[in-house]
């Protein structure tokens, strides 16, 4: 029997009402089989008699008995059937799944939830669910945990619509209790919708981060070039101090050689001198000794006739006016410096040009914006040229203007990273040129620093600079700018002054803290009997790589 069992389909063993394998299988008189319990109920709901399969009418009501051989065999097929089940299929639960409520010891893997019994079940435990007909009514859903969320906790029935009105889930007596006149829509629907917007948020959140993968290659990048360029600045720094190195110990070797060199003269005619008066020694002492002896002869006639040779001196050089002086080094060391500060001067001035070139690369177009200029300033069409007027125009003292001081901003404002902008003061005798924040007092007198939010130079009666701080700091320029660049690092709180011309440099504030957005900012001064007439000129800036 269990060799021909084998060989028979699960389709065999299907009751065709319930499409589950036989319970207690009978056999009606047409030779097609179905559970005891299926067709007994079947008939006792449609009368007459007929079998569900053939149609074939039965006039009395067929006397059912449990076939022996059927039920044995689908027995024996429900529990090959289960046996392989739990032998291939059924898994033990792992973290993040749903286990079986009714599992003892190893906890399987659970295949559906029950909304009626509140519980889920393995495949072995769920087959009560699909074979008993009590049980067959109990709404089934995929397995998951607490399944007991899934009812209404006030009515007890499961959540099977959402409540538009109080977007929240709710069963059916809901709808007709506590949200009757509420808008509902099928869970599946709103499930749709809301499936529709996560695809929405899931897209616009792969955006924002596909934008940060681009910024942290934008920052990369930045690190790559700030790399580059703290490269760059440590091989010129090298290179320029190696180079000041170099003068340094060759001025040092001419020091040294120079003042050597005038030791050696000394010593050489001080040598010279002493040999001299060696001779003149050796030649006394001669005389000397040839005194002595004739002084001592009694010979009477030849002391008389070599005395005459022997009483003087021989000739020697008159000593008293010669003297060794050591030799003067006023001023050799100052010299030496003085050479070695030109030097020095000529590298600072291939620096300064190598870093105004650099800082020309942030060069910025700037125009003058007219609603911020004093009315007695007279713009140009193009709004880059600023000059002081004969005439005081009349114009609405909006909140921007500037209505004491002859100031005027820039339409452009900068709140981030580096800029540069050059400004041409050639004949003028006074000039302000520098940055303001946009939050600075534009009415009345006001006092320019940092404090009140400005960051500028200046230029007072022709000849006089100054930084304008508190104190004034005066500036020492070795020419007088025709064209300054003003070049501002947000970030690194710097702004500096270069007379463009000369590629030198000016000035700089440092250490500042820049908390809102910065514009360029000009003033022209006052006319004075036509000595300050010419214009500031916002200049394009011709930089190079």
């Amino acid at each position: 029997m269990s060799a021909a069992s084998c060989l028979l389909t699960e389709d065999q063993f299907l009751c065709s009402i319930c499409l589950d394998v036989f319970t207690d299988p009978v056999a009606i008189p047409c030779g097609h089989n179905f559970c005891k319990a299926c067709i007994t109920q079947h008939w006792n709901v449609n009368v007459p008699f007929q079998c569900p399969n053939c149609k074939k009418l039965f006039y009395t009501r067929p006397e059912l008995q449990v076939n022996t051989f059927i039920s044995e065999m689908a027995a024996q097929f429900r529990q090959s059937a289960q046996q392989k089940a739990s032998s291939s299929e059924q898994q033990e639960s792992k973290p993040g799944e749903v286990p079986c409520d009714v599992c003892t010891g190893t906890k399987l893997k659970a295949l559906k939830s029950c909304l009626v019994c509140l519980a889920s079940y393995c495949e072995t435990h769920l087959e009560p669910h699909l074979t008993k007909s009590g049980l067959k009514r109990h709404q089934l859903i995929d397995a998951v945990e607490n399944p007991e969320d899934r009812m209404c906790t006030k009515h007890d029935k499961p959540l099977e619509l959402f409540c538009k009105t109080d977007q929240m889930c709710v069963c059916m007596l809901c709808t007709v209790l506590d949200h009757k006149t509420h808008e509902f829509v099928p869970l599946e629907e709103e499930y749709e919708g809301k499936k529709a917007e996560l695809g929405k948020t899931e897209a616009e959140i792969q955006q924002m981060i596909q934008k940060r993968r681009v910024k942290i290659q934008e920052i990369k990048h930045s690190v790559e070039l700030s790399e580059e360029d703290a490269d760059r600045e440590i091989a010129e720094g090298v290179q320029v101090f190696t180079a000041l190195k170099e003068s340094v110990e060759r001025s040092q070797a001419e020091l040294i050689d120079t003042i050597k060199e005038k030791q050696r003269k000394t010593e050489k005619q001080a040598e010279g001198f002493i040999k001299e008066l060696g001779q003149e020694i050796s030649e006394l002492k001669k005389r000397s000794t040839e005194v002595e002896q004739l002084s001592r002869s009694e010979d009477h006639l030849h002391l008389l006739q070599s005395f005459t040779t022997l009483n003087t001196a021989p000739p020697t050089k008159n000593w008293t006016g010669v003297r060794v002086s050591p030799p003067s080094h006023e001023g050799t060391v100052r010299r030496a410096v003085n050479q070695l500060e030109e030097t020095l001067s000529q590298h600072m001035k291939k620096l300064f040009e190598v870093e105004l070139k650099r800082v020309q690369q942030s060069a910025v177009d700037v125009t003058l914006d007219p609603d911020t200029a004093n009315p007695w300033l007279i713009l140009s069409d193009d709004g880059k040229q600023v000059k002081h007027g004969d005439v005081k125009k009349n114009l609405p003292d909006n909140p921007e203007r500037f209505n004491r001081c002859v100031y005027v901003l820039a339409n452009q404002s900068f709140s981030s990273g580096r800029f540069y902008f050059e400004v041409q003061v050639k004949e003028k005798t006074q000039w302000e040129l520098g940055v303001a924040r946009e939050s600075i007092n534009r009415k009345g007198i006001i006092t320019l620093t940092p404090q009140k939010g400005y960051w500028t130079i200046c230029l007072i009666n022709e000849n006089q600079y100054f930084a304008l701080t508190d104190p004034l700091v005066p500036l020492s320029l070795k020419s007088r700018p025709q064209k300054v660049g003003v070049f501002v690092d947000y970030e690194e709180g710097l702004v500096s002054f270069y007379d463009v011309d000369a590629a030198a440099f000016i000035y700089s504030f440092t250490g500042c803290c820049f908390t809102e957005k910065l514009h360029p900012y000009f003033n022209p001064c006052s006319n004075v009997d036509g000595k300050n007439s010419a214009p500031l000129i916002i200049s394009h800036v011709n930089h190079t790589e």
